[in-house]
């Protein structure tokens, strides 16, 4: 058996494991999804089948590879190691392939999302799936109109109407309800495009965030596998002990000038 550093190995030892059960985890989210799918309602579940395919890949494969690393750190086997060392090759420049674009892209998303959102405007002409949607997001998100309350010219409906407690806190404008009903009516201030926005960024910066993280992770598997296979390869070659430049230390006192200094 080739002598690879203890400490070395232990280190990338525990770093598989701990992928090991980040794969795990992946696994049970899939699962978890699944049985939850079947309980609110089968007709979902061809809807959510390709996410759920992905999440069964992603976990599979992760668990794979960390196993595959971990055994190969522990029995010290080279072959286990140069496959594992190929495979964060190829994941690191995936999650590079993927990262770049999506942070180059990011700055986009605002003018993407506010032209796909005026396609649905007037909403209450837009379909009733699209009625329904927004007058949802009203009720959970406290807010009226994607950009307006006028986007509901004057049908605005009542997942706008703010309560006392809302118009005490300022946070309601009082606006001519419908052109038939008196007296006029308090909706909220708040428009949902905003909010909306900010959790799609907000959702862009954690996957980029995340894709980034298993870049780096990646690099640090590739860069810890190299250094074992380097040491199986050469198991008697002796540590490279780095030492500092003469030109950044000072010289040592001359012996024969130290003892015997110069007559005048």
């Amino acid at each position: 058996m080739a002598h690879v550093n203890t400490c070395l190995k232990r280190t990338f030892t525990i770093f598989n494991i701990f992928f090991t059960i980040v794969g795990g985890a992946i696994i049970a989210l899939a699962l978890l999804s699944q049985v939850l799918t079947n309980v609110n309602g089968g007709d979902k579940l061809e809807v959510r089948t390709t996410g759920l395919i992905v999440l069964y890949i992603v976990g599979s494969v992760t668990m794979v590879i960390a196993i595959l690393g971990a055994y190969g750190a522990h029995r010290e086997n080279k072959l286990c190691l140069v496959v594992f060392l190929f495979c964060m090759v190829i994941g690191s420049l995936l999650m590079l392939r993927t990262g770049i674009p999506a942070a180059i892209a990011r700055p986009q998303v605002e003018g993407v999302l506010e032209d796909k959102f005026h396609e649905f405007l007037p909403l209450d002409k837009a379909p009733q799936e699209v009625k329904n949607m927004a007058e949802s997001l009203q009720i959970q998100l406290h807010c009226c109109g994607l950009f307006s309350y006028e986007d509901w010219e004057q049908n605005i409906p009542d997942s706008c109407l703010c309560s006392q407690q809302e118009e005490m806190e300022g946070r309601c404008q009082t606006v001519s309800y419908n052109l038939l009903m008196m007296p006029r009516k308090s909706v909220y201030t708040k428009t949902c495009f905003p909010v909306i926005l900010h959790y799609a960024l907000l959702l862009a910066d954690i996957v980029i965030g995340v894709v980034f993280t298993l870049a780096v992770l990646a690099l640090l598997g590739m860069v810890l596998s190299s250094i074992m296979i380097h040491q199986m390869r050469y198991p008697d070659r002796p540590t490279v002990l780095l030492s500092v430049p003469a030109i950044f230390t000072t010289p040592p006192p001359k012996y024969q000038e130290l003892h015997n200094p110069p007559q005048y």
